[in-house]
């Protein structure tokens, strides 16, 4: 009688304990539905890097020539080719946008962006080649230093279109023609006339440097 009494008094405590878990599982699907159950989470999509546009393609172009041309690595003959071509492209690239009402179509800008890589490649040729630009510790190199550090800066902060600094290095490529020349036709010397000659050369050069810089061509920085 005493077991029997103690088994129905714990029926209730089991009833209790059958209905805790029913409605545990019944919360289920509910959870599922409602998105609070624990799923893993899905792994985000890395973001595609964009490819950079014509007017960023073209400041990238323009920094890593003005850098050749800081370092020495770029002689004036190379800077100046390269600039001329970088003008030649400027100027397609701007006919183009006239021809379509401010834009390019989507064969120009693949074309413009072929005529570019070819440039890349020339630009790393050009400053990994045998030829640099060497400055000694006299007046007249010292002079011609300080001028390309002068049109290196144009061309970085954009001062100076391709055009002009194409003409510029023109300009110095002739006047480093014409020191070499005397150097060698004097064993590596220059004399007091020349050096006269070469200063005078340079005073020349500096302020179309300097009018170049500040004039109202600037070469557009991408927004």
């Amino acid at each position: 009688m005493k077991f029997t009494c103690m088994k129905w008094s714990a029926l209730p405590v089991l009833v209790l304990l059958a209905g805790t878990v029913a409605l545990a599982g019944s919360q289920q699907p509910d959870e599922a539905e409602s998105g609070t159950a624990a799923t893993p989470a899905a792994a985000p999509t890395p973001a595609a890097t964009p490819k950079p546009t014509v007017a960023r393609r073209k400041e990238n172009q323009q920094d890593r020539i003005a850098q050749g041309v800081k370092s020495g690595q770029l002689t004036a003959g190379e800077s100046s080719k390269l600039e001329t071509k970088e003008a030649a492209l400027n100027a397609e690239t701007k006919a183009d946008r006239a021809a379509n009402g401010g834009k390019l179509t989507a064969a120009e800008k693949k074309q413009i962006n072929g005529q570019q890589n070819q440039l890349s490649k020339q630009i790393g040729k050009d400053k990994h080649n045998a030829s640099t630009q060497h400055y000694a510790n006299n007046k007249v190199d010292q002079r011609r230093e300080n001028q390309q550090d002068r049109i290196a800066q144009g061309i970085k902060s954009g001062q100076m279109t391709a055009g002009e600094a194409a003409k510029a290095e023109k300009q110095q490529k002739g006047i480093n023609r014409q020191v070499a020349a005397d150097r060698k036709a004097n064993g590596g010397t220059l004399t007091a006339s020349e050096k006269k000659q070469v200063n005078h050369e340079q005073n020349a050069a500096s302020k179309n440097i300097y009018h170049k810089k500040h004039n109202l061509k600037t070469q557009p920085k991408p927004n």
